[in-house]
């Protein structure tokens, strides 16, 4: 089991198209729901965070054509289309509900900050993902092709020079630069003035270096080519657990000017539920439907990459001495040319050797932490009732 403290990565303790962004409601309208009745707590957080990306994302379209139209309509729309299309909001989502969990209520004075923040982070998440796709050389996200892939195919339908990949890729990594400045501008316009501005300054500038650390280890375990379970916890603590749940919860508490017990059982909380979103992931890179995840299986298998499953994987064949799991492993990772035959097999040796029912394990664990802390510490059974829905979301955990 991996090492246990305020700084260790694992374990059980501290550890498209073109179209033009959507028109923007009028100024100071309410959002509804999408559906008869009464939007509850959750539903007016999404409709407000709807409402804040669409009309800063379109008043940023409208600066970018002002510098040049072809740039707004083939760069800065996309990062508007990336953004404003799909997505589950989770880290926005974990922003809201700690400055719910600090005494936020709809309507206080500070809401419209907390939305704004919010809506940093899901631009910051646009910049992660466009990024990590063409790092990945991922074919698909959202249930379309990533961004890069579109791109090449513009450039060869346009009949343009050059590579159409090499085109791809860079438009690509220019979006991704996009997405980060608009970020980056967009906290900075939202930071209150005084204490509460230093205190949200600090967890943002945090995260954005750690999950850049994440990251590098990411891609420099997997270039090393070892296999380590302690190694992947590292990658999955920096990129997920801090960035995905712990940062976010501590950005919203922050703001409200929570006290330091608060902020540290948010915390607590939020690197359980982090760590047990990236152990689903891991799971549902080999296992997953890719009509529901929005992306292809086995990718992590075919790019060899040092995820948990596979290392535990490793581990356990080595210490059984079962040479033929060990054959199908070793002879998987890292193979582009992976059948679904092969990959199959793979999931029929991950599955005999014990590891996919572990990891579920561990995830059920991380998750009643997380739930446990959430009890103790919220007294507002609407905050509570809203925190374990989310992290149970994150974790792919059914309530009880």
């Amino acid at each position: 089991m991996a090492t246990t403290g305020p700084g260790a990565p694992g374990g059980d303790d501290p550890a498209g198209g073109r179209e033009r962004p959507p028109a923007e409601p009028a100024r100071g309208t309410r959002p509804r729901p999408d559906r008869g009745g009464s939007a509850g707590p959750g539903d007016e957080f999404r409709h407000g965070l709807e409402e804040t990306l669409r009309r800063y994302t379109g008043r940023r379209c409208e600066e970018a054509g002002g510098l040049d139209g072809l740039f707004r309509a083939r760069l800065a729309r996309e990062v508007a289309r990336f953004t404003l299309h799909g997505g589950k909001r989770r880290r926005a989502a974990f922003l809201w509900w700690g400055w719910r969990a600090a005494g936020g209520r709809p309507g206080d004075g500070d809401e419209a900050t907390a939305l704004r923040l919010a809506g940093a982070l899901e631009l910051l998440q646009t910049c992660a993902l466009v990024h990590d796709d063409l790092m990945d050389d991922s074919a698909l996200r959202r249930g379309r092709p990533a961004l890069h892939v579109e791109l090449a195919r513009r450039h060869r339908h346009d009949g343009m020079l050059g590579s159409p990949e090499a085109y791809g890729a860079s438009m690509a990594t220019l979006a991704g630069d996009l997405a980060l400045a608009w970020a980056d501008d967009m906290f900075a316009e939202a930071l209150p003035e005084g204490p509460a501005g230093r205190r949200v300054r600090e967890p943002w500038h945090a995260m954005r270096t750690e999950m850049v650390a994440g990251q590098f280890l990411d891609l420099h375990t997997q270039a090393e080519g070892g296999f380590s379970a302690p190694a992947a916890l590292r990658v999955a603590h920096l990129k997920s657990a801090l960035y995905t749940a712990e940062r976010p919860l501590q950005l919203g508490a922050a703001l409200r000017g929570a006290a330091p017990e608060l902020v540290g059982a948010l915390r607590f909380a939020g690197r359980r539920a982090g760590l047990a979103f990236q152990l689903r992931d891991d799971i549902l890179g080999v296992f997953g439907d890719p009509r529901r995840t929005g992306k292809p299986a086995g990718d992590d298998v075919r790019e060899g990459k040092n995820t948990y499953p596979a290392a535990l994987a490793l581990a356990r064949a080595e210490a059984l001495g079962d040479t033929e799991a060990l054959a199908v492993l070793r002879g998987s990772l890292g193979d582009r040319t992976l059948t679904p035959q092969r990959l199959a097999r793979f999931r029929e040796v991950l599955t005999g050797l014990g590891v996919r029912a572990a990891v579920e394990r561990r995830i059920e664990r991380l998750s009643a932490l997380a739930l446990d802390r959430i009890d103790q510490t919220c007294g507002d059974p609407a905050v509570r009732r809203g925190l374990a829905d989310l992290v149970r979301a994150a974790a792919g955990t059914r309530p009880p």
